[in-house]
Parts: C-alpha cells; sequence; structure tokens
C-alpha cells in the first residue's frame, strides 16, 4: 500500500506485534512528507490513530527497503525490531521470498520466515562500550552507578534493564519516565523491568522511550536477554515474555536474532482536514 492515494492523501498500514503496535507508511513510490508535529497527531489515540511507533518504507540500492522510525512523541528511534519484523513480512508476502535485508540507522539486517506463521529479524550485535550506547561518561555498563545497579546496552537505540524479584508489582508508569530521563543517558533510555523465571525464561515489562508503556518491543527484549546472559542468569537462547505475548531471543555470533509473530491489522487513508488541521 503506498504512502500516497489519487487524492494525495496520506495512506497508512497498521500493524502490530504482540500489541506492540505501529502505522506503517511506504513511501517507495509516492513519498508523502512526514515531521514531528504530524507524527504527534497520528500518534493520538482519541484524534489520530495510535501507536507505538510509526514507521517508513523507503527505496534502498544496497538493500531490499530501507527504514524509518518514529516514537509517538514525535522524536525518531534508530531500531525497532517487532516493526522491523512486520514490515520484513508484509515485504516477503508481497515478493513470494523467504530472506531479506533492510537498512536501517543500525546497518542493514536480515530478516527471514521462521515458519510457523513466525518471522525473524537479526537486530545486528548488541552495543557493549558506554561511549557507543551511549553514556554520559565512563561507568562500567554491566552495573550501571544507578540504584539497583541495572546493566547499560544499546541495540540501535539505548537501553537500561533492572532485574528485580516481582516484575508484576512495579509501578513501571512511575518508575519508567524518571529513569528513561537519567543524566547518565545524554539521548534518554528505554527502560525494562525483567524476572528470571528460568534459565531459559524471562518476564519483562517495558518502558520505551518517547512513548511510555508497551505491551512489547523487539529492542527492549533483546537487550533485556543481552543483560541477562552477560551477567550469567540465563543461557543464549530465551523466551521472553511480555505483556503482549512471548517473543524468542538467541544471541548468536553473528547478532541478536528475534524472533516472533507478526499482524497486519488494517490499510487506511487519512482525510486532507485530518492532514491539514493544526495540532491541538
Amino acid at each position: 500500500m503506498q504512502g500516497t492515494s489519487e487524492t494525495g492523501a496520506l495512506r497508512f498500514m497498521k500493524m502490530h506485534g504482540l500489541g506492540n503496535d505501529f502505522v506503517v507508511v511506504d513511501q517507495r513510490n509516492a513519498p508523502y512528507p512526514l515531521d514531528a508535529g504530524l507524527v504527534r497527531r497520528i500518534a493520538d489515540r482519541h484524534r489520530g490513530v495510535g501507536f507505538d511507533q510509526l514507521a517508513e518504507i523507503w527505496p534502498d540500492a544496497k538493500a531490499d527497503a530501507r527504514l524509518v522510525f518514529w516514537n509517538a512523541d514525535g522524536s525518531q528511534s534508530g531500531a525497532c525490531g517487532n516493526a522491523t519484523r512486520c514490515i520484513a513480512r508484509y515485504l516477503m508476502d508481497e515478493r513470494g521470498a523467504d530472506r531479506l535485508r533492510l537498512l536501517t540507522e543500525r546497518g542493514i539486517l536480515v530478516a527471514e520466515d521462521a515458519g510457523g506463521g513466525l518471522t525473524r529479524v537479526n537486530m545486528g550485535a548488541p552495543i557493549l562500550d558506554w561511549q557507543d550506547i551511549p553514556l554520559a561518561r565512563p561507568v562500567d555498563t554491566l552495573r550501571l552507578p544507578i540504584e539497583g545497579e541495572p546493566v547499560a546496552t544499546g541495540m540501535g537505540n539505548p537501553h537500561c534493564t533492572f532485574f528485580v524479584e516481582a516484575v508484576e508489582d512495579l509501578p513501571v508508569e512511575r518508575l519508567g519516565p524518571q529513569f528513561e530521563a537519567h543524566p547518565l543517558f545524554p539521548e534518554r533510555t528505554n527502560v525494562e523491568f525483567v524476572e528470571v523465571v528460568a534459565p531459559d525464561r524471562l518476564r519483562l515489562r517495558i518502558w520505551e522511550r518517547g512513548t511510555g508503556v508497551t505491551l512489547a518491543s523487539g529492542s527492549c527484549a533483546s537487550a533485556a536477554a543481552v543483560a541477562a546472559v552477560r551477567r550469567g542468569l540465563v543461557g543464549r537462547r530465551v523466551a521472553v515474555v511480555v505483556d503482549g505475548g512471548e517473543l524468542e531471543i538467541e544471541w548468536r555470533d553473528d547478532g541478536v536474532w528475534l524472533t516472533g509473530p507478526t499482524a497486519h491489522v488494517f490499510d487506511g487513508v487519512f482525510t486532507d482536514d485530518f492532514l491539514k488541521a493544526e495540532a491541538p
């Protein structure tokens, strides 16, 4: 579904991965200019459509497509694992392919059909050096000098992972924004709260940078798994249970592979009135 209809209105697709929901705009043939203000209005769940992230599909000479991600607050994000999987499934179905290459801010990511209706994407190698995550100063990324000693990880966006005893009891809505804006993270951070259920199973609750509480997040699940492996709490292949369902993470030599279901819910067209309206 291309970005612009015959009338010039903006067309979109609504997708989700385990309730982590996206507005997807296909910009390959008829691009429509997006800006932070319009993205914020589309993100409004009462006056727009609502999403955790908005993703654009662009053509690229070196890959099957290039992806650009926006957060609900109008800021941009370098990575979005579940949106990447959803778009990969859409493009693989379109082309009759079972494997493709997608260019993101992280570089080229390989996606493939995992069978059983599941889609897998290589999120790339985790970023573990403080200056590349980035953090504000040199610290041990395995035990940050923050109460609770969380782990810092980069997955194309920054992550702060706390290990807790009873994740269901945590007030994520209150704690998340406090740590998102912690001065140790100059670009703000995603925040994960993780309970180790078994050596191959994690329970995860999420506060996403620029969005808030989400039912799922591929990059957050990947970062949580990497942090747990680095702490010696789990093996390199784990099930990660989020509020919206279950993802599989496998940290291989070539990167962190994220596997799970996807859903293409509906297609739509924004009216000219909506596109021309001023933000409330």
